[in-house]
């Protein structure tokens, strides 16, 4: 099968279109023909030689699919050849082939594309998982999102607007992507290149109340003012640390405000936690994305030789919303 390959770790140069060897789906495993996949940070830090797939899983990039069952395991039951299926893999979501849990799939809606799908399973229940099962996020409460125009921080503000649509969303994002951040639906943004501690405007915005839950990708950089912005009993989930992993906490506020701070990742969670939520989703997320209330914002579709492009797009953070590798018509 067609592939993208590693040629060693570094930057785009080692990435190569080649032939790999077609996977084999084992008992509760199903083989999904690949319509389409995204592309994601974490594929970036994994071509770095700095994110490896959990044992077992593949070494080829991708951490999703949508694509069609072309086979299914010997204890599989409810899925059939032929459905068209969406889920989180732990790896090999750039090949024309790839294995995946029967327990993690999700249905796409006849509404849906392959490539509308293929946006969903990383950056969607990432944010769900992260902003509603984790934060607890509740209708009428208040939240930050950092992250502007990332896959993930623009699927935590459209479940927010869709699960939970008295929430009021403050979003930090980069000058280019204010304005349409802010068509998206956040209540508040704020320019984090002009006010890199933001948690005065947060508090006027609160009325000195601060927000409830926050969801950060950033760490220590925005540790101080994140707990700054927190109110009683505010939840921080901590999903990245691309600012470094090192910083000051006042202990003393965090426990009289009894502030919550929650390390959070996906991708290394056991089988059968990830099946639980890829089915909480399903349940109270999925019928969005039928009736087309959430429709994935996809910045633009690459074929898998434009591989090089695509990766340069997310380097580059010139992309809003999610960014397609389509490797098949289907």
């Amino acid at each position: 099968m067609k592939a993208v390959l590693l040629d060693g770790f570094g930057g785009l140069e080692v990435l190569k279109v080649g032939e790999a060897e077609k996977p084999a789906p084992k008992a509760n495993e199903v083989l999904i023909r690949v319509a389409a996949t995204s592309i994601n940070r974490p594929d970036l830090v994994q071509r770095a030689g700095k994110y490896p797939p959990p044992p077992g899983d593949s070494e080829i990039l991708g951490l999703e699919v949508a694509g069609v069952i072309e086979a299914v395991g010997s204890e599989v039951s409810g899925w059939r050849i032929g459905d068209r299926v969406m889920t989180l893999v732990g790896g090999g979501g750039y090949a024309e082939y790839a294995v995946a849990y029967a327990s993690h799939l999700i249905p796409i809606p006849a509404t849906m594309s392959f490539e509308e799908a293929a946006c969903v399973c990383e950056s969607y229940i990432t944010a769900f998982l992260n902003v509603f099962m984790i934060g607890e996020l509740q209708d009428g409460q208040t939240a930050i999102l950092h992250g502007g125009g990332g896959g993930v921080n623009t699927a935590a503000i459209q479940l927010a607007k869709a699960l939970t649509p008295s929430t009021k969303l403050i979003v930090t994002a980069s000058p280019a992507k204010l304005e349409r951040v802010k068509q998206l639906g956040a209540d508040l943004v704020i320019d984090y290149t002009q006010t890199p501690d933001f948690s005065d405007l947060v508090k006027e915005f609160t009325n000195k109340k601060g927000v409830d839950v926050i969801l950060d990708h950033v760490g220590a950089k925005y540790l101080a003012p994140n707990m700054n912005s927190l109110a009683y009993k505010g939840r921080l989930v901590i999903i990245g640390v691309t600012s470094g992993i090192k910083a000051e906490l006042n202990l003393a506020l965090m426990m009289v405000k009894r502030q919550q701070i929650i390390g959070s990742v996906l991708r290394s969670r056991p089988v059968a936690e990830k099946g639980e939520i890829a089915a909480e989703f399903t349940r109270r997320a999925l019928p969005h994305f039928a009736e087309r209330r959430i429709v994935p914002i996809i910045e633009q579709v690459f074929g898998l030789d434009q591989v090089v492009e695509a990766h340069r797009m997310m380097e580059e953070d010139k992309h809003f919303g999610k960014i397609v590798l389509k490797i098949a018509d289907l």
